[in-house]
């Protein structure tokens, strides 16, 4: 289980990439392709072609952290061009196993203040 804090960035490539890349490989791909910054503190999610896997990238301050899953149910969503961001309890429904696609924050009203 992954504990992720809330706030922090997600993005999913959704173009599936060669599974034998390494950390530093996909920290490139994220630099030259993605534009992002690798080490800026945001988690990168990337998927084998045959959406039955899952590498995160991150930066946690010291170093990079590489985590691989096989997922073992497809919870992969379909794939389209670009990035894809996800909440932080989303990432963590996505790495149990769980639909994280059915996942969305409540629209919570702001109190008002009464005389």
């Amino acid at each position: 289980m992954i504990t992720v804090p809330a706030g922090i960035r997600v993005l999913v490539a959704t173009k599936p990439v060669d599974f034998r890349r390494g950390a530093d490989s996909l920290a490139a791909l994220v630099r030259e392709q993605l534009k992002h910054d690798p080490f800026s503190g945001t988690i990168y999610i990337f998927r084998s072609k045959r959406a039955d896997r899952l590498k995160i990238l991150a930066w946690d301050g010291s170093g990079l952290v590489l985590f691989w899953k096989r997922l073992e149910h497809g919870a992969w969503p379909p794939i389209s061009d670009g990035v894809m961001r996800l909440s932080a309890s989303q990432l963590a429904a996505l790495v149990d196993g769980m639909d994280w696609s059915r996942l969305y924050a409540r629209d919570i009203t702001q109190p008002t203040a009464t005389s």
